[in-house]
């Protein structure tokens, strides 16, 4: 079994193999991770993509564009209108597939064309383990996962990331906006909107793992049971922001934080 330092080096050796590289920098762990990595060993000879859409909170958007300009990362924003993708606010089993194939289609047509042939993404050893149908859109395109091909898992990003000094290493997983809404429930910019403002308070508050899932008119909140006190210590302004926003009712879902928590829905039907 390879050492933490030995995957470490693996993905070192990886990048510098690739030569020109352009990755996809989303600003969470695994991408922040991979990104300054890749900046250390290539230098001017990568360059960070980051997508901005309403499926992205603007505070993703903030934190990617200071960390960049703070580390001299070149950085490019692809503006989507993920509305127009098909297949997307029909909310499908596939939605992730098909917002995936065209957001890294974009990606790779500006890296090409900016003279950086290799497309990576940051993917890790852990996310076989989910149902991810965008990984077939990678796969197809030809999208390398360098944390993935290295076997770096999530644990290991963290503890690496915090060696390098990196804000992220203990930062909340995240995923994009539209996994707030069950499969099967259409999705429109204004529930997404509604998710981003409501996450936004509770980011406000404090919370460092959460989720607010769309059902209908309803709000489930997802925190860790630990936080279940914060919540009703605060549910006062949650309630009133909550119903500004739009939500008539609001729960809070005793099983707690869980990433990936409307999967749960696919298992079942399976059974």
């Amino acid at each position: 079994m390879e050492s933490l330092s030995q995957k470490f080096e693996k993905l070192k050796n990886l990048l510098r193999e690739m030569d020109r590289v352009a990755i996809a920098f989303s600003a969470g762990v695994d991408s922040t991770f991979l990104a300054k990595v890749a900046h250390d060993v290539l230098g001017d000879n990568m360059v960070a993509y980051t997508v901005q859409a309403g499926m992205v909170p603007e505070r993703e958007i903030a934190f990617s564009r200071e960390f960049c300009k703070l580390h001299g990362i070149p950085q490019q924003l692809i503006e989507v209108d993920e509305m127009q993708v098909e297949g997307f606010a029909e909310n499908s089993r596939e939605r992730c597939y098909f917002c995936k194939r065209i957001l890294f289609s974009k990606i790779t047509e500006r890296a090409k064309a900016a003279g950086f042939s290799t497309v990576c993404e940051g993917s890790n050893a852990d996310d076989i383990h989910d149902y991810r149908p965008g990984m077939r859109a990678l796969q197809e395109l030809g999208i390398r996962s360098p944390l993935l091909e290295c076997g770096l898992t999530k644990a290991d990003i963290r503890e690496l990331s915090h060696k390098l000094d990196l804000p992220t290493w203990d930062k909340p997983s995240f995923a994009c906006l539209a996994s707030r809404i069950p499969y099967g429930e259409p999705i429109s910019r204004e529930k997404l909107s509604m998710i981003s403002n409501a996450e936004q308070l509770l980011f406000e508050l404090g919370f460092k793992q959460f989720r607010v899932r769309l059902h209908g008119n309803l709000a489930r909140i997802e925190v860790l049971p630990e936080d279940f006190d914060t919540v009703l210590k605060n549910r006062d302004q949650i309630l009133a922001t909550f119903k500004k926003i739009g939500f008539t009712y609001i729960s809070l879902d005793l099983q707690g934080f869980r990433s990936g928590s409307l999967n749960e829905t696919l298992a079942a039907k399976q059974v």
